[in-house]
This record gives structure tokens, sequence and C-alpha cells, in this order.
């Protein structure tokens, strides 16, 4: 039989998830949250995501050969745990849990999951419990999903999961080679997320949304280079402002934060909601401009020789969620080509893990072409979902779901879209989606108020035919994903205006039509009907909620909206 791998992350923090690989094939993998119905799934364990992994392969328990975990024991003979406790010296727990406990987070994670496979039906006597460090499953996820061949730059730049923060290596005939690492509290990921803890974002999920905020505002107003610098190789973090544990956490109405009174005494008192207005628009575009230019700098110093010779780079962590930053990673001469693992944050880590695993084993994996590894659901289920459904839908079967759905759009209605398998990792592309016609003056604003939303920078994607990137982006590079803002033509910029957004950029997936035939035929109707093979998109879910799973989720998500269309496989439902 293939090798079978089941890679697991989060448990302990955030974002737990399921992948597995069968013989370097990336069979399934999805979050927990979209199962237990909780935006992150909070130290929650990746029960129903394994068993969900499992079930879709119809592979037992007994016949999986290794588990691989996203957490490991880190030696107190290296320079992580020394760096961490030197840094931390102003809260001694934290300081003296790194050089005495170790890496107590693997052990009680090590604890949890095992606890979790017994549950499943495995016989942790005898399972094949397998470690991977967190920032080495992040670059496996970058560097084995991307399918580069070339000797590859790879770049990870994420938070404080454990101890290490940001890896700098490359990649070469299947094995990935070490250059530097970052520990904590130096790391850029963390720092974005406390800047946007500050803004009034969360901190797991409003990079995205203090990302789109910056665009609303001057970088050149406030000078926010006293946070962080790179300096003879090193990258800085003020633990005066930010990245702060212990004592030194600003804290307000019993809630803690990641940054310090002394921020708050610079920049001010946070604002009561995410207001729209200076200075914290403004504030939003100089934090944005520090990353940049920092993760650039470093860039340049550890990855430039790399990517001069061959030009390949794979980047993962949070900050690779950054569109600006990976716009600007693009645009760099000595840049052939960038590969961004979809599943940016903890969640991919369990790929990641797994496809180390896999490699080291001797089973190269495939490269990842699609996100489209979650359930999927048949007509029957659909309707069996809406007769049991509280609120009573009418439904009708159609005949042609992609062309009746374009004339819809092309009227100027959304049309929230349920079809196919769910998509790994945060972005909707095209399967749990709520769609929208971007030649429509005010179409944005129309799905916003139908979903009840009315924060400006909720951000909002979009879907593109393959044979119409080429015409209307100004840099021909590859986007399966939804990683990357480009500048769109000016000749394109006012037949497709809902989706440009204030710095005249878009986020865009770009579709071939053997990832997604069904998403593809609808974008081919309304290029029939528009001249513009493009859509609007974001994710089928209220804010605060995960993205729906099932046609009970997808129909619970409609009765709260104002949405009037949901289109579920061939089955239609309209409110009156």
């Amino acid at each position: 039989m293939a090798l079978t791998i089941l890679g697991l992350s989060g448990a302990l923090g955030h974002d737990s998830a399921a992948a597995l690989y069968v013989g370097g094939k990336l069979i399934a993998a999805a979050e927990e949250e979209r199962f237990v119905r909780a935006k992150h799934a909070r130290n929650r364990i990746p029960y129903e995501s394994a068993k969900f992994c499992l079930e879709q392969a119809g592979i037992a328990p007994s016949n999986v050969d290794i588990v691989t975990i996203a957490y490991a024991p880190i030696s107190i003979f290296g320079k992580a745990r020394w760096h961490y406790a030197r840094h931390h010296w102003y809260a001694p727990d934290h300081s003296l849990d790194a050089i005495l406990m170790g890496n107590r987070r693997f052990k009680r994670f090590r604890r949890k999951i095992l606890w979790c496979l017994e549950q499943l039906g495995f016989d942790v006597g005898t399972v094949r419990l397998q470690p991977v460090e967190h920032q080495l499953a992040a670059a496996s996820s970058a560097y084995y999903c991307s399918g580069f061949k070339e000797k590859t730059a790879i770049l990870c730049i994420g938070d404080n999961e454990e101890y290490a923060t940001t890896f700098f290596g490359y990649g070469e005939r299947g094995k990935i080679h070490i250059i530097k690492e970052f520990y904590a509290p130096e790391s850029l990921g963390a720092l974005y997320a406390a800047l946007s803890e500050y803004l009034g974002f969360d901190k797991l999920d409003g990079q995205l949304s203090a990302m789109s905020m910056a665009a609303y505002g001057d970088a050149t107003r406030y000078d926010f280079s006293r946070l962080a610098r790179f300096e003879n190789g090193e990258l800085i973090i003020n633990t005066d402002y930010v990245n702060v544990v212990g004592s030194r956490r600003y804290k307000e109405e019993g809630k803690y934060y990641s940054f310090s009174s002394k921020l708050v005494e610079w920049l001010g008192p946070r604002p009561e909601e995410t207001a729209a207005e200076a200075p914290y628009v403004d504030y939003a575009a100089s934090m944005q401009a520090l990353v940049e230019k920092l993760a650039l700098e470093m860039m340049d110093y550890y990855l430039g020789d790399i990517l001069r010779e061959t030009g390949k780079i794979a980047f993962a962590g949070s900050c690779s969620m950054n569109l600006k930053l990976n716009q600007r990673i693009i645009a760099r001469p000595e840049v052939q080509e960038l590969f961004v693992q979809p599943a940016f944050g903890e969640a991919g880590v369990s790929v990641g893990a797994a496809a180390y695993i896999s490699e080291q084993q001797g089973v190269p994996v495939e490269k990842m072409e699609n996100v489209y590894l979650g359930p999927n659901y048949s007509n029957e289920d659909v309707i069996a979902a809406c007769v049991s459904h509280l609120d009573k839908p009418q439904w009708q079967l159609i005949e042609d779901a992609p062309e009746y759905i374009a004339d819809i759009l092309a009227e100027g209605h959304p049309v929230a879209w349920f079809q196919g398998r769910m998509e790994f990792g945060p972005h909707a592309m095209g399967n749990r989606s709520i769609l929208g016609c971007p030649s429509v003056v005010g179409v944005v604003e129309r799905i916003k108020s139908q979903l009840k939303v009315c924060v400006p920078w909720r951000p909002f994607n979009s879907s593109m035919l393959d044979t119409a990137a080429t015409q209307m982006l100004e840099i021909d590079h590859p986007s399966t994903f939804m990683n990357f803002a480009f500048d769109v033509k000016d000749k394109y910029k006012r037949r497709v205006a809902e989706i440009v957004r204030e710095d005249n950029t878009a986020r865009i997936q770009v579709l071939k039509r053997e990832h997604n035939p069904r998403y593809y035929d609808l974008m081919i109707h309304m290029e029939r009907l528009t001249g513009n093979g493009v859509l609007l998109s974001t994710s089928l879910n209220p804010d605060g909620e995960p993205m729906a799973c099932s046609p009970k989720e997808a129909l619970d998500m409609f009765f709260s909206s104002d949405l009037q269309y949901l289109v579920m496989e061939d089955v239609l439902v309209v409110k009156a």
C-alpha cells in the first residue's frame, strides 16, 4: 500500500487542521473551525478535520503509516531557548520556563494529539508519531508544495508559535537547507499582529483587514522605524512597544494585548471601533511600509544570491498573506516566480509537516495545484438539507447552473454559490463564495449591505479566466490562490471597477479550467454577457464565523443575510 501520512496542527492555540498524503498525493485537508463552527477553533484539537480526511480517503486508522505534528522538542544546546530567555528578562516566568522546561508547547500538544488519535481509533501504543519543528513545517509547506525543481529560495515569516519565528533557507534536490532563523520576540508577523490589535482588529485574522485599511492612509505622515530595524544581518524588535509578554502587556477592559502601554502613549488611545479616518488609516499605512521595507531587506540579505541564480522563491507564514509585500517581491527583476502557500498560517503546517515526512521517507509530494480538498455534497444532500431546514426554503433544480447564475449576476444581483469540495485555507475560490459582477456599479456595497457588513475594508477578491489575465493585468505571473495584488491595466479599470481597490490594485485568482471546470464555465458565460471573464468574490460566511462547510450552514448563512439568491450544486433557493 502507498505511504500514508496524516499531518496535524494547532490544538494548543488556534487554527487546528489536518492533511492526508497518500503516495505523495494530497488527498484531503481541512480546518477544524469548519466542522466545529467556531472561528479559528481556539484551543481545539483537530479531531473532526482528521476524521474527515480519513473518511474522504476511505482509510482506517490502522492503515496510516505515520502521524506527524508541527511541533518538536527544542534542544537547550541551541540558540532558540537562550535567545528567548534573554530577551524576556522582564518576565522571569517566561524566561525561566524557556530554560528549564524547553518546548512545553510540544509536550502538551503531543499529549493532546495522542488523546485525539485514541478517539479516532488509533492504537496509541503502536502509532508512529513523528514531530517536525514548526518553522521547518512551514518551509516545507512552501517548498515541497511549489513544485519547483530548480534551487529555490525559501522564506517564512510568521508569529511566535514555537521559538523560531522567521526562516531563511533554500531547497535543492528535495532537501531543505537552513541559512538563518530568527527567534521570538524577533518577529515581523507578531509585530503586524500587535499593531492590528491596536487598530481594533482581531489578532488572528485582523491582519488582512489592517492591510486593506493601509490603502486608505498616507505612510509618509508617521515614522514607525522605532518599532523594528534590520542591521548587520539581525532583526531587532523594540519590545518596549510591541511583541511583549507578562507585565508589559497593555490591558483594557480586562483584556491583555501584545503591545505595551508605551505604544498607546505614543500613538494615542485605541480606536473605539475600526475607524476609517486619520490617524488610524495612516498608522496602518506606516506599519505596512515598515514591514515591506524590513522583509525585503532581509530577503535581499539572506536570499539575494539564490534568487539571482535561479529566480525561484517559496513563501509561507503569516506575512505571506500580505498582498502588497508579495506584489513587491514579484516586481523584483531577479524574481522569476513566487509560490505562496495558500493556507499560509497555522493550518498550512499540517500539510507542511506531512510533506516533509513524505519526502524524508523517499516519496516526493506532488505540486499543490488547487485548494479544493474539503467535503463535497450531492444534489440529494442539498435537497435533504432544504427539506429539514427551519426556514423551509423553496427550492428547484436547474439544468445549467453556471449559465443560469451568469444571467442573475449580469443583472446586478449577488449570488451565494456552493458547489464541489470546500476550499482549504482562508480564501473562497469558487466553491464556497458570494459572487458579484464587477462591471455593475455599486455591487460591492450591495453585497456588504446584504451581508450587513459596515467595515469599508472587508477584503473582496476576484476570480479571472486565465485567458483574460494576460489582457487585463500589468504583470503576467501565476496566481492560482489569490495571494497577489496586481495593477490592472488602465483601459480595464472602468470595465471592472468594483474589483479595483483604493491603491489601484486587484487581488486576483487566475483560474485554469482543469482546476475548477464549473466555476470556469460560469466565467465563460460572464464573458459572453459582459465582455469580462471576471467575477467579484468573497467567502460564504458572515463576519466572525467560519466559511460554510455543509448545505445546512450555507442555508443558515443565507437566511441570516439579505441575500436573495443561493445556488447549491444544481439547486436554486430564492427568497421572495
